[in-house]
């Protein structure tokens, strides 16, 4: 098993059976030990500030709000530089504990040696 894991997520509440898949892989992930880095893309990027996640519903699915939080806790959340600035989101406006990187960080990331990057 890889000792790394990299979830690139680029759904939200436009798929929510993916959005929630990649929050749950990730967290499931960090429960277990894995050394785990979420990266939100995409329409995804909404959950960096506070009280979004709190809006997604999915019957069936663990709430958004736990599954980031375990992640924030134990993990890195990053929010993609580009998607955040096409929605004015900047650091001062992400919950406490998720960075704002670009693609250079993300491709270190998942081509680290034992890595395995998913993308959602």
């Amino acid at each position: 098993m890889a000792k790394k894991l990299v979830i690139k997520v680029t759904a939200g509440a436009d798929a929510p059976e993916r959005c929630s898949q990649a929050f749950t892989v990730a967290a499931v992930a960090v429960a277990s030990g894995v050394d785990v880095s979420l990266w939100l893309t995409g329409e995804s990027a909404w959950f960096a500030l506070p009280g979004r996640a709190a809006g997604f519903e999915l019957p069936h699915a663990a709430p958004l709000p736990d599954l980031l939080d375990s992640v924030i806790a134990a993990g890195r959340v990053t929010l993609c530089t580009q998607c955040a600035a096409r929605r004015d989101i900047t650091e001062k406006d992400v919950l406490e504990g998720v960075r704002i990187a670009g693609a250079q960080v993300f491709v270190q990331e998942a081509l680290a040696d034992e890595t395995q990057a998913l993308v959602y």
